[in-house]
């Protein structure tokens, strides 16, 4: 259980700071005229600079750190760990970036901490489920269909795109979640498993949208769909089909802890693409 949670929060962190590096590299890969749903060229792009490099490392490591969590403890509990990815985020722009947070959102940030303190309490182990065939092949149709939704989502008014982008991009990473319980081991076996391709096409579909997502339209409503995505149906699949169980008697806890959890990033929602403030202009 402590190894699991440790790796939780590392993943956390790895996956907040890549975020202010890749957000940064998106804006300065975007030209006039880029697509606004799945736009490879601008991934190709903005993974030419060493900004995105280094935020693909870091998520590489986070990744690692996801699966062994995931393998220690339940979905929900990875999941707000995830969203509380903002969290760390706000505090690497604040340092690095020089972006200003209000005395609310460092309460909201005190709100995800105190949100994972409650989910951390009440966890118990991983359920024991394997998953049922329509289960693994249901995760691989939503992983399809979450390129459809990023295609299609081009075409959409810029206050709904950008929600529908973060929202598509959030979810492709929950369908990761959920795969990585469903793959047993790394073996020939395994090329027959319906929930592997889940897992590679979920997450090659969360990086494309998620690049685009941050490259235009709004931030914090791409952001707040981003965080929905991964953690909501990830977590109730968790409990419902996989097994998924807090500790005895403490339900209620487990329930407000990942509500609090989710809710406080949500109020982060902005540190998705952290802009830093103007430099003072000197005088002559």
């Amino acid at each position: 259980m402590l190894i699991g949670m440790v790796c939780a929060l590392g993943a956390a962190v790895c996956f907040g700071t890549a975020s202010v590096l890749q957000a940064v590299a998106a804006r300065a890969a975007a030209r006039p005229g880029d697509a606004s749903g799945v736009d490879t060229a601008l991934f190709l792009r903005a993974v030419r600079q060493w900004r995105y490099l280094a935020g693909l490392a870091l998520d590489a490591v986070g990744f690692v750190l996801q699966i062994v969590a995931l393998r220690h403890i339940p979905i929900y509990v990875v999941g707000a760990a995830m969203a509380a990815s903002l969290a760390v985020t706000a505090v690497v722009a604040a340092r690095l970036l020089r972006v200003r947070l209000s005395r609310l959102e460092w309460g909201a940030v005190g709100v995800v901490s105190a949100g994972l303190l409650m989910l951390g309490l009440a966890s118990g182990e991983e359920g024991d489920g394997v998953g049922t065939l329509a289960l693994k092949l249901g995760l691989l149709g939503v992983a399809g269909l979450v390129l459809l939704v990023g295609a299609v989502a081009g075409r959409l008014p810029d206050g709904s795109r950008a929600l529908v982008l973060g929202l598509a991009a959030g979810t492709g990473f929950g369908v990761v979640e959920v795969a990585v319980r469903l793959v047993d081991s790394v073996s020939l076996r395994e090329l027959l498993n319906p929930a592997l391709y889940a897992l590679l096409l979920g997450g090659a579909a969360g990086f494309l949208l998620l690049t685009s997502a941050l490259q235009r339209g709004s931030v914090t409503a791409a952001t707040a769909g981003l965080v929905l995505g991964e953690t909501v149906g990830p977590a109730l699949v968790g409990v419902v089909w996989l097994g998924d169980r807090t500790r005895e008697g403490l339900e209620w806890l487990a329930v407000l802890g990942f509500l609090v959890a989710v809710a406080g990033s949500l109020a982060l929602a902005r540190f998705g693409e952290p802009e830093p403030q103007p430099e003072p202009s000197g005088t002559a």
